[in-house]
């Protein structure tokens, strides 16, 4: 009925979207074809019952005549069955029923006792047959069978509710198999036999003696049925102890050693005998790097592997777990430990060991003697470990010993050293020479070691080198500006020897590149860069002398503001007020002349100091300017004061310019490098200026 309902509302909108809502005509459309296909339905069925009346009449009569028989039968079997609710007899009958199945369940209980003492009397049986069996394979196998039978696989001890006879059993089991194991493993220690003073295994076939009383048995019998009782480890464990004691531990120890197989091959049970030997020898090629040590533990190894494991991998892996952590140790103890260099230019060389000892765990992995688990790659791990751990090591000595220069540096006197000619650098890309601070000097050179140091290393640890030279140059950004702020706000000569100091800096760390990339290890030529920190460091210093420029210029304009724009100095008070505050503008650019001179660059010199007069004297010369209706005697007296400041400065002017004498030519060059001093010394007049000093011929 609903996919017909579907069919007419698809029908009734058949160009719409099926999700659409549908309209009132639409829905009375929908109800109209509804009514007609329910009327057509409802004629269908009277139609099929009127063409088919006899066959449905006979149908109902058939059904009406099974529901009376049915009554009838329910009926008739309740009247049978009301006697036997009242009879006596019928708690006998039920007593009987209970007395079967009781009979029934104590018969089911005999069987499963008959079963267990069945089993136990088997066991036992096995057991007995396993103890008294001469073949140690037999019994291992026989103890094997009863594991399962006796021990639960899921936990150790027995369980509350199982019978006493199954506790003695096992009892029994254990015993038996720890008497295996004593056995087998005494006659393993008959086989192989340890010289007392060391250096020496013998190992046989099998056992001269006896064992507690038993014939001996062959040495990989003994194994294989240690294997079976899963008891391998119990049985390798002496044997590995005094292989660690006897020949590894003389083999690893000394140097001067070397190992030596000799096989006896003649009639007898015991025969043919393995015997290896650990020699002195004088030869001791490829020890620096470790190959002549790893190769005679390979060769003790592979002397156990044929020998005494039969080249089983079980059994070799056995001997390994209870050996290989001793070797490890013994080999980071006696000989990689020590093969660590202390200098990093020795480093490269370390590297040797680092690939022999990798090839040492290869091999060993080949011959399956260890895994490919991490675990087992102790010495390769140790040895990788080692170059970082060294590598950090280098990089914090290297932080500190910068940390600790810089921070204990006395900046307070830098000009006190005896060895002062040590400071003055030449600059990197400059003709010119520039005095910088111990502290700037020592650091530059650890960095240089640091880098030399870097092209002699492997990469890793280069890597951690060129790091902590960078760090290194960082540090005296971040403490040295901290470190001085108040002499850095001030104007005095620790500020220019820290502007020379950043000024060098900047320069050598381009330099940095030039001088050792190409002997970086290639992977690092493109991966270590210094280049983009001297911006840095030349910005630095830019704002070092800005701030300086500044703090001077702010002192000269104060003094020229003292003056008073150099108004009225024909009155005594004015004219001393005025030549005052000229004597003062004299005396700071002296002293700046003095203190920046020694230090500085000669091209920043000259550069600030040329800045720092044209300000001074473009606001003299405007202040001057400014004067209305100045009066003869005023005249005078202000040229007086420019010659005043024009002859006490002849030295400052003289050390802008490479001439000895300010003469007419020195005049034009000082024009021309300082543009406000030609209209300054135009104030003078050609009437007071006849000298040479204001630079105007008569």
């Amino acid at each position: 009925m609903a996919d017909d309902v579907r069919e007419l509302l698809l029908s009734t909108t058949a160009d719409a979207d099926p999700s659409t809502p549908l309209s009132a005509p639409d829905l009375r459309l929908l109800i109209d074809r509804l009514r007609i296909r329910s009327d057509r339905l409802h004629s269908s069925a009277l139609s099929f019952a009127s063409s088919h009346r006899a066959p449905l009449a006979a149908a109902l009569l058939r059904a009406a005549d099974s529901s009376a028989s049915s009554s009838s039968l329910e009926s008739s079997l309740a009247s049978a069955l009301a006697p036997l609710s009242s009879s006596p007899g019928l708690s006998d009958l039920r007593e009987l029923s209970d007395r079967l199945l009781a009979a029934h369940r104590e018969l089911r209980e005999r069987q499963e006792h008959l079963a267990a003492a069945s089993s136990v009397a088997d066991l036992a049986a096995r057991l007995r047959a396993a103890r008294a069996s001469p073949d140690p394979l037999a019994a291992a196998a026989a103890a094997a069978e009863l594991k399962p039978l006796l021990v639960d696989p899921e936990g150790s001890g027995s369980s509350q509710d199982e019978p006493v006879v199954f506790g003695l059993l096992r009892n029994e089991w254990e015993q038996l198999v720890d008497e295996l194991q004593v056995m087998l493993a005494k006659n393993l220690e008959e086989c192989v036999e340890f010289a007392p003073e060391g250096g020496k295994v013998v190992v046989r076939t099998a056992p001269i003696g006896k064992s507690s009383g038993t014939p001996g048995v062959e040495l990989h019998v003994a194994l294989q049925a240690l294997e079976i009782i899963d008891a391998v480890d119990y049985g390798m464990a002496k044997l590995a102890d005094l292989m660690i004691k006897h020949v590894l531990i003389p083999a690893i120890s000394s140097i001067s050693v070397a190992v030596s197989v000799e096989v006896l091959e003649k009639s007898g049970p015991q025969y043919p005998i393995s015997i290896l030997r650990i020699a002195p020898t004088e030869e001791l090629q490829g020890y620096k790097d470790g190959s002549a040590l790893y190769s005679r533990i390979i060769d003790i190894i592979k002397f156990v592997l044929e020998t005494i494991c039969g080249e089983n991998i079980t059994w070799m892996q056995s001997f390994s777990k209870l050996t290989w952590s001793r070797i490890s140790d013994l080999v980071i103890k006696h000989f990689i430990s020590k093969a660590v260099p202390h200098e990093a230019s020795k480093l490269i060389e370390f590297q040797d060991v680092v690939r022999s000892t990798t090839e040492f765990e290869n091999t060993l992995r080949n011959m399956m003697f260890i895994s490919h688990d991490k675990r087992d790659g102790k010495l390769t791990q140790f040895v990788d470990d080692v170059e970082v751990h060294f590598a950090v090591r280098k990089r914090n000595e290297i932080l500190v010993k910068a940390r600790d220069l810089l921070v204990h540096y006395d900046y307070d006197n830098p000009l006190a050293s005896h060895d002062r000619e040590d400071s003055i650098v030449d600059l990197l890309f400059l003709p010119e020479k520039c005095f910088i601070s111990k502290s700037a000097l020592k650091l530059m050179k650890l960095v240089h070691g640091a880098l030399k140091d870097a092209c002699v290393s492997s990469a890793r640890v280069a890597k951690e080198l060129c790091y902590a030279a960078r760090d290194a140059l960082l540090l005296y950004k971040a403490i040295v500006p901290v470190q001085l702020e108040k002499q850095l706000d001030s104007i005095n000569q620790v500020a220019a020897i820290i502007h020379n100091d950043f000024y060098h800096l900047s320069q050598e760390i381009l330099g940095l590149a030039f001088e050792y990339r190409a002997d970086f290890p290639g992977d690092l030529q493109k991966l270590v860069v210094f280049v983009d920190l001297a911006p840095t460091f030349s910005q630095m210093a830019d704002g070092v002398l800005t701030r300086q420029i500044q703090l001077v210029t702010a002192n000269l304009i104060e003094a020229i503001d003292g003056a008073d724009g150099f108004q009225n100095t024909h009155q005594p008070q004015h004219y001393e007020s005025a030549k005052f505050s000229i004597e003062q503008v004299v005396f700071i650019l002296e002293k700046l002349h003095i203190m920046w001179e020694s230090i500085l660059p000669r091209s920043i010199y000259k550069r600030s100091m040329c800045y720092i007069l044209g300000s001074v004297f473009s606001r003299i010369t405007k202040d001057m300017l400014l004067i209305d209706d100045m009066a003869a005697e005023e005249t005078l007296q202000l040229q007086g004061l420019i010659h005043l400041a024009l002859e006490n400065l002849s030295s400052l002017f003289l050390s802008l310019v490479e001439n000895e004498f300010l003469d007419h030519q020195t005049w034009i060059e000082l024009d021309e490098i300082i543009r406000p001093l030609k209209k300054f010394r135009k104030l003078a007049g050609t009437k007071f200026c006849q000298s040479n000093i204001c630079g105007f011929s008569s």
